[in-house]
Parts: structure tokens; sequence; C-alpha cells
């Protein structure tokens, strides 16, 4: 039995996220409902297991040897097993966002009016001019398909007219708690983390926290900047960020909470 668990663990599809760190990815099925599962090999001390309405990420310590992985990974796949049979509605993952012609889409303080034009044409796009945005969507495409399109499509422009704003305020907290070398700061369409720092100083903010409330986002830079100091979870990082926020332990509980309610 271990040995044909060990021939699906190396048959998985690997990866490698933001951090340039292990990563392979796998679906856990329950009740009917596949639950994407990433699991990362991290500089940490121990194992961990989170479970949104989006994903499933375990966190398994680097330096552990072969057995000892695929023994922690079976742990945590048995412990997510058993949550989501306990408990599905909690964890069930949040349908397909739908969008039409005229629909409003809410960012932050602002709203975006949404013109929608279907083409027969291969390709799609959008452009927003003043508070609207147009997308001209192919034809051809299937409508879960077409929903995905507009999603990304959304994120990207969105997010490059609101890149400047995100910048100003990092390194407003930059300058005001940490004095740290920045290199460049980016947007992503992320959906398995909040945000990423590199060793290079690149700062990496998932376009879900557009949605999110003001001082989440401020949460979410602040972590990744105290990165730029500790490049790790321990427990002098988290002194960095609650000397930078002090109620920030509510800010991840907001995350954990209204999380998935985040995104296009």
């Amino acid at each position: 039995m271990r040995d044909r668990l060990k021939s699906q663990e190396n048959n998985r599809d690997r990866g490698i996220d933001k951090l340039g760190r292990s990563m392979i990815i796998k679906n856990l099925e329950v009740n009917c409902i596949k639950y994407p599962v990433y699991v990362h090999y991290e500089n940490r001390k121990n194992t961990s297991v989170s479970i949104g309405r989006k994903s499933i990420n375990i966190r398994i310590p680097s330096f552990l040897d072969r057995e000892e992985r695929l023994g922690q990974y079976l742990e945590m796949m048995k412990w997510a097993r058993k949550k989501l049979e306990e408990n599905p509605d909690r964890f069930k993952p949040c349908p397909l966002k739908e969008y039409n012609d005229g629909d409003t889409l809410k960012i932050g303080n602002g709203n975006y009016s949404l013109r929608i034009e279907l083409k027969d044409k291969q390709s799609s796009s959008a452009r927003i001019i003043c508070n609207s945005v147009y997308l001209t969507i192919s034809s051809y495409l299937t409508k879960e398909i077409r929903n995905k399109h507009i999603s990304t499509l959304l994120s990207r422009c969105i997010a490059k007219k609101r890149l400047q704003k995100l910048e100003e305020k990092i390194h407003e907290l930059n300058k005001l708690h940490f004095n740290q070398k920045i290199n460049k700061i980016f947007f992503k369409h992320n959906k398995s983390n909040w945000g990423s720092c590199s060793i290079a100083g690149n700062i990496n903010i998932s376009t879900r926290l557009l949605f999110a409330p003001e001082d989440i986002l401020e949460y979410v830079c602040i972590h990744e900047l105290s990165h730029l100091i500790e490049h790790n979870h321990s427990e002098r990082f988290w002194a960095i960020v609650e000397k930078a926020m002090p109620n920030y332990k509510e800010k991840i509980q907001w995350l954990k909470e209204n999380g998935y309610n985040c995104g296009f």
C-alpha cells in the first residue's frame, strides 16, 4: 500500500511557487468534489495544512528526507479529508463568477461598469476608459471558459491601472517601518497565496486583494515587507510584523473568514 502511494506521490504534477520553492499539485476528491491541493516544501520547522474554499495548502519542512515528507503528506491529507467530510458546507468551493454586459464591479472605493461584446474571433481583449471596462470576448468559447477569460482580463487591466497606487503604499510603509531595498512591485493574478517576496526584493501582491478593505491590503504589504528582513515565518518575523501593525492577527482572521469572497 505504501509503495503504491509512493508511486502516486511521484506521478503528481510538480511546479515552483512564487518563492522558488518546490511545489506539488494534486486533487483530493471528497463527496464528489475535487479540491486542488498545493504541497509546498519550505524552510520551516513544522508541517501545516490549511483548507480554503478554493484550495488546500500543505506546507512541509524541506529538510525532511523522502520517507518523512511522504509520512507528513499522508497525515495532512488524512486530516484534510476528515475535516471536509465533517463540515462540507464550510469548505464548499465558491461557484465560478459570472459576468454580464452592464454589470458593476466594485473595486476598493470605486466602481467599474462592464461593457462586454462577443465577436467571432479567436482572441479576447480588454481596455479601461474612465470607469468603464470594455471587453471583447471570443464567441467561440464555452460559457465557463468565457468567464475565466473575463476574470483574467479584468484582473490584469484593473491591476495595471491601480499598480501605481500599490507602489506608493508599499514605498510609504517601507519608509515608515522597514527602510529596506525594494526591487520591483507586481500585482499577480494569483489564487494560491495573498502575496510573496523574493530574495531579489521583488514583492508580489495578489489581485484578489483589490476586493479587500484597505487595512487588509496594508497588512499583506507589511507581511511581505517584513520578509525583506526575515525570509521565513519565525518568531522574529512575526515580531517585525507586530511592530509595524500591532493588530495584525485581526487581519489574518479576516482573510480566513472572508478571503474566499475576494477575487475576479
